[in-house]
């Protein structure tokens, strides 16, 4: 009788008189069953939450890294860019008048309306405004002139030496003149300190 024969004559509720070649086979079959079964609900499955937020960390971890890599290929023109842009914020600096230049830059502002040929009809700062850190000075200006002096005006204003913009620009004819009403603004750079304590130096 070969090992087929042996194996389909085999009777499943007489197991105690199989052959032991068989007998061996068959525990070792359940033993491994059993083994394998155990190892999926004991290690396998309550591991498997873990090994997902292990991976899924795994995953985010490698995103920072290429993120941080990045970063480390471009520092040094990162430190490039920064070192443009503390000049770029040093020169635009410099243009603020600080608080003992901003009386001469207002004799300025009236003085390039007069140099164009203007009649100062108004004048009149309206009190320095604190934003950030910076501080605000907005001056109401009335001009009455020719088109070609308040041009003039105009490009006067924007050659000053500090940084002044105009705003409310409005202008109106009256009789052969025009008359220009707007708001011109120059800025005021606070210290560190007095703008953290948001109060005057």
């Amino acid at each position: 009788m070969n090992f087929l024969e042996q194996l389909q004559s085999l009777d499943f509720n007489d197991i105690g008189r199989w052959p032991l070649l068989f007998r061996t086979l068959f525990i070792g079959l359940l033993f491994v069953l059993v083994l394998g079964g155990g190892v999926y609900y004991m290690v396998w499955r309550t591991q498997l939450p873990e090994l997902e937020t292990v991976e899924a960390k795994e995953a985010q971890l490698r995103t920072e890294f290429e993120n941080k890599q990045r970063k480390a290929v471009n520092l040094e023109a990162y430190t490039e860019q920064l070192a443009e842009m503390e000049t770029s914020f040093g020169a635009m600096l410099r243009q603020l008048p600080d608080r003992t230049e901003v009386p001469s830059l207002l004799v300025d502002i009236s003085q390039t309306g007069l140099a164009s040929g203007l009649d100062e009809e108004l004048f009149q700062p309206t009190g320095e405004k604190q934003i950030d850190f910076y501080a605000e000075l907005p001056i109401r200006i009335r001009l009455r002139g020719s088109f070609h002096e308040l041009a003039a005006f105009v490009s006067g204003v924007a050659a000053l030496p500090r940084i002044v913009t105009l705003h409310d620009i409005e202008i109106e004819r009256d009789d052969e003149d025009l008359v220009l009403d707007l708001t011109a603004k120059t800025y005021r750079y606070l210290d560190e300190d007095v703008a953290a304590a948001g109060g005057q130096p």
